[in-house]
C-alpha cells in the first residue's frame, strides 16, 4: 500500500514538471537548470514531511514513467481513488499530532500556571488570568470597545519568543474586542502607562488550533506596555 500511495503523487501534477534526468552536483548556469532544481528542492521538502509513508524510488519511478510518455501502472482514476485515501489518512494523522501535544501542552501550562499563581505579586481574575504589575500608570482604563496603542513581548512558558513589538520598533494597535480574551480582559485592568506581565492560559489565548508558531494549547505570558488610548 505504500507504494501505491507514492505512486499516486508521482502520477499528479507535479509529475509532469520532473525530468527523469537526476540532477548530479553541478552548477546551475541556465534557467532551465535554476527551474528545474528549485522544482524537486520543493517537491523534496514535501515529501520529506511524510517520509514515512513513500518510498522514494518508487516516487522517482512514477515520475520517470509520467514525465516520459510511458504507460503508468495505476490509471488515472486509480490514482485519484489513492490520492483521496492518502490524503485523508495524512489529515487523520495530523489531527492525532495536534491532540497529543495540544494535550501535552495544556498538562504543561496548567503546571506552569499553579506554581506561578503564588509568585510575590501575582493576581489571578475569576477567568483564570494570571497577571502582574510591573509599573502602575496614572492614565484612564481603556474599555472592550476602545482601540489601543501598547508595546509587548510574547514568549512561551520556555522563554521562546515568538512575537515582538519592541523588535519591531513600532508599537502595535488595535482594538480590544479583535484580539484573544486573555488581552481583552487584561488590558482592561490597566491604566494607560503601566506595563503589566499578562499570563495567559491556552483557553484564553488560541486554544486547540493554535497559530502560527504557537503550538496548540500553550499558556502565553506577555509582558505589556499601555501607550495610548486611540478613541
Amino acid at each position: 500500500m505504500k507504494n501505491r500511495y507514492a505512486l499516486a503523487l508521482a502520477s499528479g501534477t507535479l509529475a509532469v514538471l520532473f525530468s527523469a534526468q537526476t540532477l548530479q552536483a553541478q552548477e546551475l548556469t541556465t534557467e532551465k537548470d535554476r527551474n528545474s532544481y528549485m522544482i524537486g528542492m520543493n517537491f523534496g521538502n514535501q515529501l520529506k514531511n511524510i517520509e514515512d509513508e513513500v518510498d522514494l524510488d518508487v516516487v522517482i519511478s512514477g515520475l520517470q514513467d509520467s514525465f516520459g510518455g510511458k504507460e503508468t501502472k495505476l490509471t488515472n482514476e486509480e490514482a485519484q481513488q489513492i490520492s483521496n485515501e492518502f490524503r485523508a489518512k495524512l489529515q487523520e494523522k495530523q489531527q492525532e499530532r495536534v491532540a497529543k501535544m495540544g494535550a501535552e501542552n495544556k498538562a504543561k501550562g496548567d503546571e506552569f500556571l499553579a506554581a506561578n499563581k503564588d509568585k510575590p505579586g501575582v493576581k489571578v481574575t475569576d477567568s483564570g488570568l494570571q497577571y502582574q504589575v510591573v509599573r502602575e500608570g496614572n492614565g484612564p482604563k481603556p474599555k472592550e470597545n476602545d482601540r489601543v496603542k501598547v508595546h509587548y513581548l510574547g514568549t512561551l512558558i520556555d522563554g521562546t519568543t515568538f512575537d515582538s513589538s519592541y523588535e519591531r520598533q513600532t508599537p502595535a494597535e488595535f482594538p480590544l474586542n479583535g484580539v484573544i480574551k486573555g488581552w481583552t480582559e487584561g488590558l482592561q485592568l490597566m491604566s494607560v502607562g503601566s506595563k503589566y506581565k499578562l499570563f495567559i492560559p491556552g483557553e484564553l489565548a488560541y486554544g486547540a488550533d493554535g497559530q502560527g508558531p504557537i503550538p496548540p494549547n500553550s499558556t502565553l505570558v506577555f509582558e505589556v506596555e499601555l501607550l495610548e488610548i486611540l478613541n
